[in-house]
């Protein structure tokens, strides 16, 4: 394995984890970073949502400036890591992920900021009890983590035949799970300011498989119940303006996930708080790193 620079963002090497093959075949996760420099904070390793990947340029930016050595990993079977025979942003159970972390974790080092969005806030949080080298774990920031569905009445006895079905069925989908409105907010095409590889995270989304929504139920379940991490935490979420997830949800979860949890919310926000306007997402980073400073060992 050797660093390569990232064939989607300039400036920035990319490192091409293998994995033992699954149910799909051949398996990789792709680890991002800026180059080497000095980094007296230690380093931050940052993981993507659903149906998503890394390409927030100006937060790997930030990091750097405040003297962070910036990670991001694309997980199997999202963005770079995306080979063309597999069923994209699918697993039967979300401790696949974990292996993926593992090597990302593996090339870092300890002591590591572990940073999830949304999906990737729930399986960063799940790593934090469960992962192998959870001990190379100083801290958890969620950004927007995706700690139950955005669904009530009809539309959540939908997904629990969803799930049922996922355990016999798991290529079985919805080609329509995913709406339009949040990539419109966000891409300089329609909406928003960023722009993004629409092939990796498309308008209208990928399917949303049942074996996949087996695995998210069964991950909420686990969060519901409660994880006791020993590690601080730092959860932000925004308001009716997340058009994703009910930040309700965010907020009530977030305070099972440990004794040592910080719940902030952000008035206004887009679902990943890093992409809303200017001045919010400078306050989320001003309350980011302040966080961060207070709980360095």
């Amino acid at each position: 394995m050797a660093w390569r620079p990232d064939a989607l963002l300039e400036g920035f090497e990319a490192l091409e984890l293998a994995a033992p093959d699954d149910y799909d075949g051949r398996v990789v996760a792709t680890l991002v970073r800026l180059p080497p420099r000095e980094a007296p904070r230690g380093a931050v390793l940052y993981v993507h949502g659903f149906v998503d990947y890394f390409f927030q340029r100006h937060m790997a930016e930030r990091f750097a400036a405040e003297g962070y050595a910036f990670y991001a990993l694309d997980l199997r079977k999202h963005g770079r890591s995306l080979l063309p025979h597999q069923h994209p942003c699918f697993c039967k159970e979300i401790g696949e992920y974990f292996a993926d972390i593992d090597g990302a974790l593996g090339q870092i080092g300890a002591p590591v900021l572990l940073a999830g969005h949304s999906t990737g806030g729930l399986v960063c949080s799940l790593y934090g009890r469960f992962g192998k080298k959870r001990e190379a774990i100083r801290a958890l920031w969620l950004n927007s983590a995706f700690f139950d569905w955005r669904a009530r009445g009809g539309t959540r006895r939908q997904l629990a035949i969803a799930s049922f079905l996922g355990r016999f069925l798991p290529f079985w989908n919805n080609p329509r799970a995913v709406l339009p409105a949040y990539v419109r907010s966000i891409h300089r095409n329609w909406d928003g300011e960023w722009d993004f590889d629409l092939k990796l995270k498309p308008l209208m989304g990928f399917p949303a498989y049942f074996g996949w929504v087996r695995a998210i139920c069964a991950a909420h379940a686990r969060v519901h119940a409660g994880l006791g991490l020993g590690i601080p935490v730092l959860s932000m979420h925004s308001d009716e303006a997340d058009v994703v997830l009910d930040w309700r949800d965010t907020a009530r979860w977030s305070r099972t996930l440990g004794e040592d949890v910080t719940v902030l919310a952000f008035p206004g926000g887009l679902h990943d708080l890093v992409l809303s306007r200017r001045e919010i997402r400078d306050e989320v980073f001003s309350q980011l790193f302040s966080w961060s400073a207070r709980t360095a060992p």
